[in-house]
């Protein structure tokens, strides 16, 4: 997959805000940002037919395969540049790939290390979260059951209070009715009708 829309291996470009005017000058290529795309080399282009940016490139691609590959041979052995890379990835021997990706993967290791420590760290807090909402739950629930439990013993004392003011007026009832008082006469005084009277003289 290509990055750039065309055919070019290297493309230039430059800052421009939208109506197309260069952040700095033309002539200043700092600000410049030139990429490479690799894919786009003709591999069997045929040496004497690539520029040089090809052979660079070329010369990244396969270098690993030495000079088993014709085209690098050639290259090392005509081309000044290419003889001082060549040099440059000999120096790193076996020993140093060897040390370089322990290197990576021990930096890879503590980055997942780092990773479950924030994953445990996470849950924990979550779990102290949990256990906080847990407490305040019971909390309230106990507050709910002792708001209960008082409203069960004022309905209890509300009970009494009635049972004790019926007891009240039956006995006064009675009393009434065994001092010659008529039934219509403690019904005025009561505020009870004849029937209720009656019941509370015969219970």
């Amino acid at each position: 997959m290509n990055l750039i829309d065309n055919h070019r291996m290297c493309n230039t470009f430059t800052l421009k805000n939208e109506d197309g005017l260069s952040f700095v000058k033309e002539t200043e290529d700092r600000m410049k940002i030139r990429t490479v795309e690799m894919a786009k080399l003709d591999v069997n282009k045929p040496l004497e037919e690539m520029n040089e940016q090809e052979k660079m490139i070329y010369y990244f691609l396969n270098c690993h395969k030495g000079i088993e590959d014709s085209k690098i041979k050639v290259m090392i052995e005509s081309d000044g540049v290419i003889q001082m890379l060549e040099k440059r990835v000999e120096t790193i021997s076996d020993d140093g790939w060897k040390k370089i990706i322990a290197d990576f993967q021990k930096l890879h290791e503590n980055e997942e290390r780092m990773e479950r420590q924030l994953e445990l760290e996470e849950a924990h807090k979550a779990q102290e979260e949990a256990k906080k909402a847990l407490q305040e739950a019971n909390k309230l629930n106990q507050e709910a059951d002792k708001k209960v439990e008082e409203a069960e013993k004022k309905s209890e004392e509300a009970d009494k209070k009635v049972e004790e003011a019926n007891k009240q007026v039956k006995q006064m009832v009675c009393k009434m009715y065994e001092d010659g008082f008529s039934l219509e006469q403690i019904s005025a005084y009561c505020s009870l009708n004849v029937d209720e009277i009656q019941v509370l003289i015969k219970s």
